[in-house]
């Protein structure tokens, strides 16, 4: 049975739980939402990344989390905390926020709503001393979301990654202290 970490006024956050992977790949796998993260994947890459995901809820009780709308009862996203694990990343192991919202909820807010709760499990019981947030720089709603956030733009983390289209594969990233997340929140 999953664990419910967080709820925010529209959301539930609870951790992956075995057969979500069929949910997600339904609702969230599609040529537009997945555009800028490498394209749609295959059921059993979503099924790997859930295990990962489990593993590591289990080991660091951290991971990526399904986003649950109050109203209706369904995934609308995922979002969470999970290692930065891309090998070509000069600062692998370091804690990594990310989100993916289902096309029929965009620009509704619930990514920053995720977020912060996120934000706030990051940096209260996981005690992260500070988080990072990786995208492309055609993913502007992504990195806008991060500057909401409070998060610092850091050239000196970007990396190339071939296997990304060519637009995208400039990975960039923000970050976020812990300092500067309770400052931000005054």
């Amino acid at each position: 049975m999953p664990d419910i970490i967080a709820e925010t006024e529209r959301l539930i956050l609870r951790t992956i739980d075995e057969g979500d992977a069929e949910t997600q790949d339904r609702l969230l796998n599609t040529p537009t939402v997945m555009a800028r993260l490498g394209g749609v994947k295959e059921l059993h890459e979503i099924e790997t990344k859930h295990a990962k995901s489990m593993a590591l809820y289990a080991r660091e009780r951290f991971s990526f989390l399904f986003m649950i709308e109050k109203e209706t009862g369904e995934m609308v996203g995922h979002c969470g905390i999970k290692r930065v694990d891309n090998p070509l990343a000069n600062n692998v192991g370091d804690y990594e926020i990310g989100w993916l919202v289902r096309e029929d909820r965009w620009r509704r807010g619930y990514a920053e709503e995720a977020m912060r709760a996120v934000l706030n499990w990051a940096f209260g019981p996981v005690d992260a001393p500070y988080v990072v947030a990786l995208t492309s720089k055609p993913n502007v709603g992504s990195w806008k979301l991060m500057e909401k956030l409070g998060m610092v733009r850091r050239e000196d983390l970007d990396f190339e990654d071939p296997s990304y289209p060519p637009e995208d594969q400039l990975v960039i990233q923000y970050s976020l202290t812990k300092q500067q997340w309770q400052e931000c929140k005054l």
